[in-house]
């Protein structure tokens, strides 16, 4: 009864609307010296718009639904931000959070990425600052401010959501601004910014000597699905957990005749470059980034893998060298000459300023934080075992009660941030407020994997460590007939 009584509780709670108590256009005059309100409209009934600049230069926009359920919700940006806020992706994102009564918000950051492209706002200093956490902090702020006006009362609870940038951004509202969100989804985070670079590099320089085509990646796949496939007990096209798989590219793969090269054999360059890609970064011997697991090969182009050889790893990882590493931009550095036994110190900074590696998360847990972390384990974008030492070293520093406020959920043959032949459609948002404001935590989320907008799959994704396991009956296909379970 008790339980009935408190869900009943519940469901009355997330009904409770709260309408405005002002005109949308009158938001124009919360202008003040720090933060400008430059347009406050209503774009329909249910929507007032809310679009300005804090200083110096952070853009952000907030959406007021006319039927408030007292929530609001903001979003994360992609590489190296500085999207347009009013984009059509972006238009669709705020109307599904707005169609269920959330208020929502969102920020560029405090640069374009039209006018300053990659990496090069970082030039000046105060965007790189905006860009690697203060932007996040104060439109935060200023979006209540705005939600406190139109309605007269505050957010009874604020969420965040984030995928590969959005989701370093989760994590450092977590460790620098604990009390800004009381939920918050981590997406695929590039946690270690510059670990991902430095590997980045590794591969790049790697490839001077060859590296593998677009044209091999399905034989390259194929080898290792193959090889890893059976090794969780199911041969369903998925690698559960590619740690359990031991492939050894020059062991495991056929090798062309020396002075040939062929569709399905690899040339001793190609194989040094896998070697590379698989292989730890390591700077005087100590190993400084995990190499990157086997199953996200169909995913390389264009991450690692380009026929022109303009890969998206060049392109991040020069801006990032450019810019966001020296004091004084070096438009021509020429990252094929990184030493990574000299040269590391000088990412010490960047690293202090940038990367989301603190594992103390003690007041996020303390004042009532919940954190839903997701990574896919063939993410070919960003190492899905830089999520898994984060979690990792998270539960060493803050012991066995971890699970009680951040929990980890690994997606099976899911791509960035989606996509890719495993399961990797699912809702975050939901479970998330139940549990912070129910108290109920996730035990699963349903993934499921479509076709011609059809459901061709569907498979429970489960709290790290735990896996889905077979029950050894029904269709491989259907969730009901999985558990979660120690892997």
């Amino acid at each position: 009864m008790f339980r009935i009584s408190a869900l009943l509780a519940a469901a009355a709670a997330l009904s409770a609307q709260t309408k405005p108590v002002m005109n949308c256009s009158d938001l124009r005059a919360l202008t003040n010296h720090d933060l400008s309100i430059a347009i406050a409209t209503a774009v329909d009934a249910n929507d007032c718009r809310v679009a300005g600049q804090i200083l110096p230069q952070v853009g952000f926009e907030v959406h007021l639904p006319t039927q408030w359920n007292g929530r609001f919700v903001m979003y994360g940006n992609g590489g190296y931000a500085g999207e347009s806020l009013d984009s059509p992706q972006r238009n669709a994102t705020y109307r599904r959070a707005l169609g269920r009564g959330f208020a929502v918000a969102a920020t560029d950051t405090g640069h374009s990425g039209i006018t300053e492209p990659g990496g090069t706002f970082a030039a000046d200093r105060q965007k790189l600052l905006d860009y690697a956490f203060r932007s996040l902090h104060v439109t935060a702020e200023a979006a209540k401010t705005v939600m406190r006006a139109y309605y007269g009362v505050a957010p009874t609870k604020s969420y965040f959501e984030g995928c590969s940038t959005g989701g370093r951004q989760a994590l450092i509202l977590a460790q620098r601004f604990p009390t800004d969100f009381d939920g918050i989804t981590v997406g695929a985070p590039v946690l270690n910014f510059t670990g991902t670079m430095l590997h980045y590099v590794q591969i790049e320089q790697a490839a001077k000597n060859g590296s593998i085509t677009p044209a091999k990646l399905p034989a390259l796949s194929a080898k290792i699905i193959e090889a890893c496939d059976a090794k969780d007990g199911l041969k369903d096209g998925l690698i559960s957990d590619p740690r359990r798989c031991d492939f050894q590219p020059a062991r495991d793969l056929p090798h062309c005749d020396a002075g040939a090269d062929g569709p399905d054999c690899f040339t001793s360059a190609q194989i040094a470059w896998l070697e590379a890609q698989y292989g730890d970064t390591r700077s005087n011997g100590k190993r400084i980034f995990p190499g990157w697991p086997v199953g996200s090969e169909g995913g390389w182009q264009p991450w690692s893998v380009d026929a022109n050889g303009r890969t998206l790893s060049r392109s991040f990882s020069e801006g990032f060298f450019r810019y966001l590493v020296p004091t004084k931009p070096d438009p021509q550095y020429d990252i094929l000459t990184f030493n990574f036994d000299r040269d590391l110190p000088k990412l010490d900074n960047i690293h202090l300023i940038l990367d989301a590696t603190d594992p103390d998360l003690t007041r996020f847990r303390d004042r009532g934080g919940k954190l839903l972390m997701y990574y896919g384990w063939a993410d070919p974008a960003l190492n899905p075992l830089m999520g898994v030492e984060y979690y990792e070293s998270v539960t060493e520093r803050m012991g066995t009660g971890t699970t009680n406020f951040f929990r980890m959920f690994m997606a099976p043959g899911m791509y960035h941030c989606g996509g890719g032949p495993g399961p990797n459609a699912f809702d975050t948002l939901s479970p998330l407020s139940q549990w912070v404001e129910q108290g109920k935590a996730p035990d699963s989320l349903l993934a499921t994997k479509t076709d011609a907008g059809k459901a061709v799959r569907t498979r429970p994704l489960c709290p790290y460590p735990q896996v889905a396991k077979y029950k050894g009956s029904g269709s491989i296909d259907d969730a009901a007939n999985f558990t979660c379970a120690a892997n």
